[in-house]
């Protein structure tokens, strides 16, 4: 088993080579990311299928049918898809099976790994799925990714597209002269009304920071430029200091005052 893994990857290195010399240009400098390993994951097997799509298409146009489904299997590993994986390999070795196209085989891969239970897996996560902070591009692109093999169409597809939308949109829509009714308009008609919405969003900003940068400063330089307003204040008066004798009157020179209290009489002494 590992022998053969082991040639179906020499396989894809050489088909590889012979795709980009018989493929364009762009392919060949193009890089293209390698499907992830496949293991019977419940829900994988539709982007599992997609990868590889992509790859074989971009990489590997050269190879025949065989080779491509060789390197496809290479891929699948894992539990109980090895025993298929085997039966497979044998089958097509033995010339019990061929597939004309590789998209046969994929529809037998989806059929053997995919059936109800990826359905059920797909409902359940577009019934979950909402806009949120994602602009409206976001949004489509990954509602049209998960209601790929989910069994909804129709009216039941445009009410989960619908619910899943912000609030805002929706009603727009929804009272418009004209209100979209096919799950296409709804696509285009959002995707116009949110790229506008966040376009104007983005002037709105754009002109308030202008108006910002040239209106504040100046308004705040001023302000500060103002002298700062006097403000007089009563002074208090100092205390008095204690005496031993009347307050002396402003002008007159100091002496020393003896006071006779028995008489009443004033002595004068000179000062020394």
């Amino acid at each position: 088993m590992q022998a053969q893994i082991q040639a179906l990857l020499a396989a894809q290195g050489e088909g590889g080579r012979r795709g980009e010399e018989g493929g364009s240009n762009m392919g060949s400098h193009m890089e293209v990311a390698k499907p992830a390993i496949f293991n019977r994951e419940a829900g994988k097997v539709g982007g599992f299928i997609m990868a590889c799509r992509l790859y074989l298409k971009m990489k590997m146009r050269g190879m025949t049918v065989e080779e491509q489904v060789q390197w496809v299997l290479s891929y699948v590993q894992g539990g109980s898809v090895d025993v298929w994986k085997e039966n497979v390999m044998e089958e097509l070795e033995s010339g019990e099976i061929e597939y004309e196209t590789v998209e046969e085989f994929f529809t037998s891969l989806r059929k053997e790994f995919g059936g109800g239970e990826e359905e059920s897996v797909k409902v359940a996560e577009l019934r979950r799925m909402e806009q949120g902070g994602k602009t409206m591009e976001e949004y489509v692109q990954e509602f049209k990714r998960t209601a790929r093999g989910s069994g909804y169409e129709g009216r039941p597809l445009v009410e989960e597209f619908k619910r899943g939308m912000n609030g805002g949109i929706r009603r727009k829509l929804m009272e418009s002269e004209n209100p979209p009714t096919s799950i296409e308009q709804w696509y285009r008609r959002a995707t116009a009304l949110d790229r506008n919405w966040r376009e104007s969003r983005r002037e709105e900003e754009r002109l308030q920071g202008k108006k910002e940068q040239g209106g504040g400063a100046p308004k705040q330089e001023q302000k500060q430029s103002l002298p700062r307003p006097l403000v007089w204040q009563r002074r208090q008066p100092l205390p008095q200091q204690a005496t031993t004798g009347p307050a002396l009157m402003e002008g007159v020179e100091r002496t020393n005052v003896v006071v006779v209290r028995d008489t009443g009489q004033e002595a004068g002494i000179p000062p020394r």
